[in-house]
């Protein structure tokens, strides 16, 4: 009788820690994403033009620019630091993040903003943006959003600090 309890329980406890885990993929990625970038270029695809976009609810994609980001994966996370200019109002803002896999279709980088201790202040709004390269030294995101009907693709490039 009390093998059988073991067992069970053995079995509960093995099947909820496998359906928790994630992936070798996302835990690569996650440890490749760990420490500073800097946001170096955004630029648009799928359309023509000149753009200028609010980026996260937060600042002009120009104050973007040069932004360094910084990602702590023991705990999820992070910040961004926009350098204070004429346009920019500069400083820290940060994120709560994770990277969300998706079968068939590129992971992607999710996050939301917090206060300094951690607490949601996004009201559970977030952002995703595709994975589209990750490498040690440098790192390309991209979303898709709409302008006027038409799609238009955000282009983030990285470097590693």
């Amino acid at each position: 009788m009390m093998n059988k309890k073991f067992l069970l329980l053995f079995a509960v406890s093995a099947l909820l820690m496998t359906s928790c885990s994630v992936s070798k993929e996302v835990r690569d990625q996650r440890n490749t994403l760990s420490g500073t970038w800097s946001l170096n270029n955004i630029s648009y695809e799928n359309n023509t033009g000149t753009f200028s976009s609010l980026l996260f609810n937060d600042a002009k994609d120009i104050c973007f620019k040069n932004s360094e980001w910084f990602f702590r994966d023991n705990n999820s996370t992070g910040r961004y630091t926009i350098p204070s200019g004429s346009l920019c109002a500069g400083g820290d803002r940060y994120i709560k993040w994770s990277v969300v896999e998706r079968e068939g279709l590129s992971n992607q980088l999710q996050f939301k903003s917090i206060n300094a201790k951690n607490k949601d202040i996004s009201g559970g709004y977030g952002y995703r943006l595709d994975i589209v390269s990750l490498s040690p030294q440098a790192m390309t995101l991209k979303s898709d959003v709409s302008v006027n009907g038409s799609p238009v693709s955000v282009v983030y490039q990285f470097t590693k600090k």
